[in-house]
């Protein structure tokens, strides 16, 4: 008898943790790695926030939130909807998640049928590709180019509407390549979106870290976007909260309802006091944001200036979230094989872009999500093992 779902047969273990893995146990064993394989800020979380959480705790708030979600934090998230993305939303129409993981996973199981296509961003979050799979439709890849600077082309997406095509995932800024989307091209999905009827799942996560002249939109405030679009956010980026485990996901009404369903039978509702942490986080000071954010820029500059340098490498330089896509294809190997170099030669962790899906391969991912000193560091170590290799 086989114990195991059928449906695992093809949902593999994430490589970001693999390399995650791999790192701990080198350094278990006394190697001093440099970990720039997680997304995960360095940063505390802003004693304000943390403030916030442990008064919750000392009033008693131990206790069963709505499934939805605290109201007071709804209201916040409503407010900053309204404020920082234009996007109106009414307090039945946002559920508070355990991360943005959940998010995304009560977004794609309340909507998509066994059968149905869902058209995701490649190289992307590998969570769009296996939470599709698990809700029983088929993820097809519309692809990201280096060429265009790893911004989509909508003639892409078109091209792989089917019938059975039902939703497109759209993330901006990016997660591995850092891209943010601009207004026309927003604008062209959507077009492709009320042509074709489909559902838009927006991941904002990454909204408050842009660089340069990057602006960041979101796809829901556009015209009548609002009736088809789920937007999914969350705290662990902008503010270091990852271990907060606090998202949430806004749109239709029809949607929602059937998106809380879900999460009443999974996990009920997200954690009372890191909701109000969360509520905190979005009412307070937005100063801690901006710095972290101005950290972040620092360290993309010194990635950037430092992979340059580097006969054999190249790099987009991003223009959101705290990633450099680098591309490693001249280097005469594979990207994992790339990856395990640079971890076990230079002590410095990255992610093969495979790991992303199929248009990631000749890439690693690297995450400025460390402090500029360790960085520069990996970098300088980085840079002596791919002399080594372009002189052999």
């Amino acid at each position: 008898m086989n114990k195991v779902a059928k449906r695992m047969d093809h949902i593999p273990f994430s490589g970001i943790r693999k390399v995650f893995e791999e790192a701990n146990r080198l350094q278990k064993e006394g190697k001093d790695i440099i970990h720039l394989g997680i997304g995960r800020p360095d940063f505390d979380t802003p004693q304000h926030i943390k403030d916030a959480a442990i008064k919750a705790l000392k009033d008693g708030e131990v206790h069963y939130t709505s499934n939805y979600g605290h109201a007071d934090l709804i209201d916040a998230v409503r407010e900053k909807l309204y404020k920082d993305n234009h996007v109106y939303v009414k307090d039945n129409e946002i559920i508070i998640t355990v991360g943005v993981n959940e998010a995304v996973s009560l977004a794609m199981m309340a909507t998509l049928n066994p059968g149905d296509e869902i058209l995701v961003p490649n190289p992307s979050w590998s969570h769009y590709f296996y939470c599709a799979e698990l809700a029983g439709a088929k993820s097809v890849s519309y692809p990201l180019f280096e060429e265009n600077n790893f911004s989509l082309n909508p003639n892409d997406i078109e091209k792989l509407i089917t019938p059975k095509t039902k939703m497109i995932v759209v993330n901006t800024p990016h997660n591995p390549t850092g891209a943010v989307l601009d207004k026309s091209t927003l604008e062209q999905v959507a077009s492709l979106a009320k042509k074709h009827d489909l559902l838009v799942l927006s991941d904002e996560i990454y909204e408050k870290l842009i660089y340069e002249d990057a602006v960041h939109d979101s796809i829901a405030s556009l015209p009548n976007m609002d009736e088809r679009t789920i937007v999914v956010n969350g705290f662990a980026k902008a503010y270091s909260m990852t271990g907060w485990r606090i998202g949430y996901l806004a749109g239709p009404k029809e949607l929602i309802d059937a998106a809380v369903r879900v999460h009443q039978y999974t996990v009920t509702c997200a954690t009372s006091f890191a909701q109000r942490g969360a509520e905190a986080a979005l009412r307070g000071s937005q100063s801690c944001v901006e710095n972290m954010r101005l950290a972040f820029d620092q360290r993309r500059k010194l990635v950037i200036d430092s992979v340059r340098k580097m006969n054999g490498l190249n790099v987009v330089p991003p223009k959101g979230a705290f990633y450099a896509f680098i591309n490693t294809s001249n280097l005469g190997m594979t990207d994992e094989k790339a990856a395990h170099y640079f971890l076990h030669e230079a002590n410095v962790a990255v992610v093969p872009g495979s790991a992303f899906g199929k248009f990631g391969k000749g890439y690693v991912r690297l995450a400025f999500s460390n402090s500029y000193e360790n960085i520069a560091v990996a970098m300088e170590r980085i840079e002596k093992q791919v002399n080594k290799i372009k002189t052999i």
